[in-house]
């Protein structure tokens, strides 16, 4: 019997969206899957992948990624005309469906795409539920980052 190989979460990750956290308040964490084509899944593999400007629209009770760049590689398939900013169907239970939609419509709030992952053999993205951070609030994360960078740096020199 052969042993399975220990499974690095680090590795999985195929692309994140880090200006997500600095434009957003997130305020809960959701993970959907991805509907996705032949080429995509070979670009997805190669990490050809963008999210930056990704979010999530809702047409007839059904979810979508919008904004998400899959570069198609040059020797995946030359029959197939390659759109690499199409919208995606997002794969999600109908309670989660349901309560993003009305969070959406009822307090405003804004979803978007955080990370896309692989688990297992299925490509993952973790989705945020949102709301807008004011420039003072940026400002406030931004010192709290350097002084946190600061601190570390004076504890280091503390210990010689």
């Amino acid at each position: 019997m052969t042993k399975k190989k220990a499974h690095k979460p680090g590795f999985a990750t195929i692309a994140q969206n880090k200006r997500a956290r600095f434009e957003y308040f997130i305020e809960e964490e959701i993970e959907a899957g991805l509907s996705l084509k032949g080429w995509e899944v070979k670009s997805l593999r190669a990490g050809k992948s963008n999210l930056s400007d990704s979010y999530v629209t809702f047409r007839d009770g059904e979810a979508y990624l919008f904004g998400a760049t899959l570069t198609p590689l040059s020797v995946a398939s030359s029959h197939v005309i390659c759109d690499p900013i199409r919208t995606r169907k997002l794969l999600l239970n109908k309670r989660d469906l349901d309560s993003l939609i009305g969070r959406v419509n009822r307090e405003g709030y804004t979803v978007v795409a955080l990370s896309m992952y692989w688990k297992n053999a299925w490509c993952k993205v973790k989705i945020g539920i949102a709301k807008g951070k004011k420039e003072h609030d940026k400002r406030d994360d931004i010192k709290d980052r350097e002084w946190q960078k600061a601190k570390a740096r004076i504890m280091k020199n503390a210990n010689r």
